[in-house]
């Protein structure tokens, strides 16, 4: 009897040991888990909402840049083997936005609905524009020798363009930081804005001057559209001077831009953030990432009014809260809203027991748009 008692106390005993061993290690997980949804999400919205604050920045003041089109449309989520926006559609590409027949560049290219739909819900994509600080290809003389080809050479610092306060100027071909195909330049020629993708390996030389040239390849069917035939005005071929000397060869200095679009790739499980730049592989910034919705304020300067919460700006549904937006362009967006974006922890798989994730986080804030327009009308 006394055998039969104390196993029966010593079962209970161990049991309820097991038990809160069991609730310990079920909290660790939750409380890991929590951490690193916390982990990624932050690095996630840090990235995005500097990306958000600078669009536009190094384009001047309400900067619409327009880009060459004599047979396609340039367009932007792509890489160098395929496009990735908008999903699923044929042919793929997204397209800048059109005045007429005329496409332009802004410093941000909203997306409304243009990203896949998740549990019947369409997610957005948001496009920032701006010109890359840390490289100081504006250093440069730009020449354009060819249809297809520029010359960049080296001249003192201390030229009106340059922005390089007395830092080193790194090579073009620099393997760190230097251009390389897929890479996009805003080119500077007198009053003229060309906008061309770069399309192979650069080959470094030196000019009769003993000068360091380096020369860039911008072949046309480029995988952006952007090189396209010399009889559109705002091409790069249509600047070539066919017969110097007799005609001065056209020059100028570039500036590398960078077109970062981010949307929710749902091709993968769990689904991913993707961060694209210009014409390269877009990379993932966080892991289950179930939503992302835009909104966006703009100011119309004709009227002197303010056009609130409208997530598909210009148009005219563009569901916003007070206002309306319809007929206004991208340049006139005063802030963006993050309405919603969502990482979700039962995306992460089960642990320890737990049949799976529980916890969601949810990211809503405000990004001033201060490179896109200087007006300080704001709504209250």
């Amino acid at each position: 009897m006394e055998m039969v008692v104390a196993t029966a106390l010593g079962t209970a005993v161990v049991g309820a040991a097991v038990q809160l061993y069991v609730q310990g290690v079920g909290a660790t997980w939750t409380v890991s888990q929590r951490a690193e949804m916390q982990q990624d999400f932050r690095a996630a919205s840090n990235m995005l909402t500097k990306d958000l604050s600078l669009a536009g920045a190094g384009l001047g003041n309400g900067a619409a840049i327009q880009l060459a089109t004599s047979s396609t449309i340039p367009v932007y989520g792509c890489d160098q083997a395929k496009c990735y926006l908008p999903p699923g559609a044929t042919p793929a590409g997204a397209k800048y936005p059109q005045q007429g027949t005329t496409p332009y560049l802004y410093g941000l290219l909203t997306g409304y609905n243009a990203g896949p739909s998740l549990s019947g819900q369409p997610t957005d994509t948001i496009t920032v524009v701006y010109t890359d600080p840390g490289f100081f290809l504006n250093c440069y003389n730009a020449v354009v020798t060819s249809k297809t080809t520029v010359v960049f050479t080296q001249p003192a610092v201390t030229s009106a363009n340059c922005t390089a306060n007395g830092a080193t100027v790194q090579n073009v071909n620099d393997t760190a930081v230097g251009l390389t195909a897929g890479d996009l330049v805003l080119f500077t020629l007198g009053s003229t804005n060309i906008v061309a993708e770069v399309t192979g390996a650069i080959t470094q030389g030196t000019n009769g001057s003993g000068q360091t040239t380096f020369t860039v390849p911008f072949a046309s069917s480029d995988k952006l559209s952007m090189n396209q035939a010399s009889s559109s005005p705002q091409s790069l071929a249509s600047k070539y001077v066919a017969s110097p000397p007799a005609a001065s060869p056209t020059s100028g200095f570039g500036t590398r831009l960078l077109v970062i679009t981010y949307y929710i790739d749902n091709t993968t499980s769990p689904t991913r953030l993707m961060r694209q730049i210009s014409g390269h592989s877009p990379m993932p910034v966080a892991e289950s990432v179930v939503y992302m919705k835009f909104a966006y304020d703009l100011y119309n300067t004709n009227t002197n009014t303010a056009a609130v919460g409208c997530q598909n700006p210009g148009s005219a549904t563009d569901t916003c809260t007070a206002g309306s937006s319809s007929g206004l362009l991208p340049n006139q967006i005063t802030k963006i809203t993050v309405q919603n974006m969502a990482i979700d922890s039962s995306l992460q798989g089960s642990g320890y027991g737990q049949a799976k994730g529980y916890q969601t986080l949810d990211l809503e804030t405000s990004v001033s748009a201060r490179n896109l327009t200087y007006i300080n009308s704001y709504p209250n």
